[in-house]
């Protein structure tokens, strides 16, 4: 499976950490201290993961060597859709007069954009389909209770687009080498450790401690299966992308593996935690960084839990 192109939309605004001072009596430089995050993006009221993804679509197009018309499927992945039967799926498909191809929603908590991709290569593997769109976004504002000292300071919004190919379109198309997904709900604190209800209190995290304490499990044992599956070693990985929760988590990862700090690429510090595309997000802020032969790994922990990872080879 091959990547084509990808594009993002990160909305303009920034909430900085002062603002939840009065909200939920939390200190700026505890937030940073525990978060690592500075500001948080945050889209405009008529803004949605809908809209959000077709800002993310176009800003990939200059880019899609093919017509987007050639598309024959359309996933969108996320917690926090906009219209749950009119999804960003079936909004792309109708901007762009995407006839016949095939378009779904799917959600696994922050682990959603990975089980698009495996849901992708399934109907590549079935024949099915042949080139594929996957959206990955979330309005995590339109839900989150910025008085909750425990996840109100946590969310950002934005929206990522990867365009796919079964077969490469380019020689410089990179390949996604294996794809990774698990559910987690077998774990003892799964069914307590996040909620979103959309009209009982939005998101909320009251097992904090415990999805921390998984992530860091699950996230870098991840990408060893990943890289022992595919005959490569931890030396080999050039960048290595988690789903973007807590800087402690990149940390914590940081020092198992014993991995340098300029191999992790990230975010957070400035949009915050964006959601079930995050690691996309920052696969796609970064594309231009990635040379010829890089190995890049992309990990995610997820509510419910969930969890999955991708390897990614440039070509």
């Amino acid at each position: 499976m091959f990547i084509n192109a990808t594009g993002y939309y990160v909305p303009a605004d920034r909430v900085d950490n002062a603002h939840f001072r009065e909200l939920n009596g939390l200190t700026s430089e505890w937030i940073e201290q525990r978060t690592g995050i500075l500001t948080r993006s945050k889209s405009k009221p008529e803004e949605n993961v809908n809209t959000m993804s077709v800002e993310a679509v176009r800003d990939a197009l200059p880019r899609l060597p093919y017509d987007i018309k050639e598309v024959d499927l359309i996933v969108s992945a996320s917690y926090s859709p906009h219209d749950t039967v009119a999804t960003a799926a079936h909004t792309v498909q109708h901007l762009y007069q995407i006839a016949g191809a095939k378009a779904l929603y799917l959600s696994s908590a922050c682990s959603s954009f990975m089980n698009a991709l495996e849901v992708v290569e399934g109907y590549f593997a079935s024949g099915k389909a042949k080139k594929a769109l996957v959206l990955s976004g979330d309005k995590n504002s339109a839900y989150a209770n910025e008085t909750d000292p425990k996840s109100g300071h946590l969310w950002g919004d934005a929206a990522a687009a990867f365009f796919l190919s079964k077969e490469p379109v380019n020689e410089t198309d990179a390949e996604i080498l294996e794809v990774y997904t698990c559910g987690l709900g077998d774990l003892p604190k799964a069914m307590e450790a996040v909620h979103l209800f959309p009209k009982e209190g939005g998101i909320s995290m009251p097992e904090g401690r415990d999805v921390f304490m998984q992530a860091c499990t699950y996230m870098p044992k991840n990408v060893l299966n990943l890289l022992a599956n595919q005959g490569y070693t931890l030396d080999d990985l050039s960048y290595f992308i988690g789903h973007q929760a807590n800087m402690r988590i990149m940390a914590n990862i940081a020092k198992q593996l014993n991995l340098p700090e300029e191999k992790f690429l990230h975010n957070i510090e400035e949009l915050g935690n964006t959601g079930s595309g995050s690691s996309a997000l920052v696969y796609a802020q970064n594309a231009n960084r990635y040379k010829r032969g890089d190995l890049v790994a992309l990990t995610v922990f997820g509510g419910g839990y969930s969890t999955g990872a991708c390897l990614i080879k440039q070509r």
